[in-house]
């Protein structure tokens, strides 16, 4: 909304793309409807096509803000963007970049969401023995967690395909520095239990082996008479930047035995795999400043910067709802008063209409009894009297 730099245009598209395929991902706005406020925008324009929840960035001098309202009641949350990554520049320090394609199989499904530390379960050092207290998490930190949550659609267990679940969106509290941090993965399935020579045949293409006298020569490295294989070093360089990345760690904990078939050659049903996270971007940081209710113009039901004692709350509720009455109490009088001054003018003009309508009936008489009638225009003003002048330019007729 409003002026913003480029980076922050971008940081959108990525942010719909995120969220593809339940989003507007071509909308151009209109640069009218940015004056508008948040409750009236999301009434006219997001109601009727089915939006649940509006995003709205703006930018004042070096700070970015960025305000999430549910529609139509809201709350309205309003964060400060403290820093953010774009798509383009995670992929930009990525070793191996996750090569999703054309990305419509990928962005065909909407992702996992994730969220930590937003529960109520606290570790509590104060507690004896060094035992794990529940504490109740602050309301704005569970309306935190529940927003995050509601802005993509929920998935039942029971009836999902694991071949739609390919990204996962993960939004991790902070509680030392009350920082929201938003990451956005794609899930990577790799076979596992067999080389990596044999996993490359599976995932890839055949690579060349005119200089091998057998396929084993490949696999094992080396010939039947136990000599090294001419393209084993080659091999070695191939594998060491083929498409498995090195981070990749042989942790069990990450093999698990496919129920489905999944995505990637190789992933078959009861195929054990090793899962993934590839980051596709973008990266936020955010602080949450203010909670409003309904959407941008309620009270304050939290604010991270003005504390206010019960008594100022009430003080200040009070005199914003003599406001809101006092700016109801102006508008019902503008209107009011515009209603008089339309009926005003119809009136005129039904007066005006009926005495010429009288004038026209009174030529007609008077020609049917044949009375000659004086040919001079004339006109008469607001209040009814004849204004016989002549007009500018114009001779009375004697």
């Amino acid at each position: 909304r409003g002026k913003v730099e480029s980076e922050v245009s971008e940081l959108v598209d990525d942010l719909r793309k995120m969220m593809m395929p339940y989003t507007a991902l071509n909308l151009q706005d209109d640069p009218k409807n940015r004056k508008l406020t948040l409750s009236v925008y999301a009434k006219h324009l997001a109601m009727p096509m089915g939006v649940s929840h509006v995003l709205a960035f703006s930018q004042r001098e070096d700070r970015v803000q960025l305000r999430l309202g549910r529609i139509p009641e809201g709350p309205t949350m309003s964060f400060r963007v403290e820093r953010f990554s774009l798509a383009k520049h995670v992929r930009a320090i990525q070793r191996r970049p996750y090569n999703s394609g054309t990305g419509q199989q990928l962005f065909a499904h909407p992702p996992i969401v994730v969220t930590n530390n937003f529960g109520d379960a606290v570790n509590n050092s104060s507690a004896p023995g060094g035992a794990t207290a529940t504490t109740p998490s602050p309301p704005h930190i569970k309306l935190m967690r529940i927003s995050f949550q509601n802005m993509f659609p929920a998935i039942n267990v029971a009836t999902v395909k694991l071949a739609e679940c390919r990204r996962v969106v993960l939004f991790q509290y902070h509680p030392e520095n009350e920082l929201v941090e938003i990451r956005h993965y794609a899930i990577k399935a790799t076979p596992v239990g067999v080389n990596k020579k044999v996993r490359r045949l599976v995932q890839t293409k055949i690579p060349n082996l005119r200089r091998l006298d057998d396929i084993a020569d490949y696999i094992t490295g080396t010939t039947e008479t136990g000599d090294v294989a001419p393209s084993a070093s080659t091999t070695a360089s191939a594998s060491a930047s083929g498409a498995v990345s090195d981070s990749e760690a042989e942790d069990e904990t990450s093999h698990v035995v496919l129920s489905q078939k999944y995505a990637g050659r190789g992933n078959n049903q009861q195929q054990k795999s090793a899962l993934k996270l590839m980051e596709l971007g973008p990266r936020l940081a955010l602080r949450l400043i203010k909670v409003e209710r309904g959407l941008g113009g309620g009270d304050v039901m939290y604010h991270a910067l003005v504390q206010k004692t019960p008594e100022e709350a009430r003080a200040l509720k009070a005199r914003k709802e003599r406001e809101a009455q006092l700016k109801t109490q102006r508008r019902q009088t503008q209107e009011q008063n515009v209603e008089r001054k339309r009926k005003a003018k119809e009136e005129k003009l039904e007066r005006k209409r009926q005495r010429k309508e009288a004038r026209e009936e009174e030529a007609m008489a008077e020609l049917r009894k044949g009375t000659v009638v004086s040919p001079l225009p004339h006109d008469d003003d607001d209040d009814g009297n004849v204004n016989d002048k002549p007009k500018k330019g114009e001779r009375r007729q004697r």
